[in-house]
């Protein structure tokens, strides 16, 4: 059965590359069957050195060969933070007409079909947010996570939420989606942060313009291809952005 919410539901999930040639294949395809009419894949890769770009825009071809545009592809000339990958992504698919937007990784540790739930709820409730979390009940991670890993994501969660005030459990979720109305209230342009700490700036923002956000439990998979892209640089803006954020908005 494919869902048909109307053309107020369009929704485009957006999903940055860097040297993901390994999962590419199998997150398209997964995306592209979900059972809701409207739906678009847009890939935004960063130069990838293994050829990601290039199998994206083999699999554009292929997903568009029936005359629908189920798949597109922004090239950027550099590798610069996944916040500006994201930023990309999410104000071309609103320039699109994206009624919803849809972050999503590629190396599949967030399940694809917890789209159409994720979009249900916001249809139904009408919130601005609705986040894949890890950390309300019925949400959980994969047991391949190192106990170091899991003490870090849940510090820096704990962290940021006590900074700055929010409810949100999971606010540096990366598998989120959004109304095209509480993306151009934040007004993407105006974002700092260039890498992680784009999901935790994008929601505290959200959440200041006057958005509801509403979480709905996920399990988080291990990838298993590929490596992760955390670096020690982005992990040190993610602890000084909640911080500058609080700052700023006293």
């Amino acid at each position: 059965m494919t869902y048909d919410m109307g053309a107020d539901a369009a929704v485009t999930v957006v999903m940055p590359t860097y040297n993901e040639a390994a999962n590419l294949s199998r997150m398209a395809e997964a995306v592209l069957q979900l059972p809701l009419a409207g739906l678009h894949l847009k890939i935004v890769d960063d130069s990838s050195p293994d050829g990601t770009g290039r199998i994206a825009e083999e699999l554009a071809e292929k997903y568009n060969a029936d005359g629908r545009r189920r798949m597109s592809v922004l090239h950027r000339s550099e590798k610069d933070g996944l916040g500006r990958a994201y930023t990309a992504g999410m104000s071309a698919a609103l320039d699109e007409g994206a009624a919803y937007v849809v972050q999503m990784d590629a190396d599949g540790s967030h399940p694809v079909e917890a789209v159409p739930r994720m979009l249900g709820t916001a249809v139904a409730t009408g919130v601005g947010l609705v986040i894949g979390s890890r950390y309300v009940e019925g949400g959980s991670l994969d047991e391949d996570w190192g106990a170091h890993r899991v003490l870090l994501s849940r510090f820096a969660n704990g962290y940021a939420r006590a900074v700055l005030g929010t409810r949100i459990r999971d606010i540096t979720a990366g598998f989120n989606l959004w109304s095209a109305q509480a993306l151009r209230e934040v007004d993407l342009a105006t974002l700092d942060s260039a890498g992680y700490s784009f999901q935790v700036e994008l929601k505290y923002k959200a959440v200041r313009a006057g958005h509801s956000a509403v979480e709905i439990p996920i399990r988080f998979e291990e990838r298993t291809e590929g490596v992760s892209k955390m670096t020690l640089r982005t992990q040190l803006e993610s602890a000084v952005v909640p911080i500058r954020l609080r700052l700023k908005h006293k």
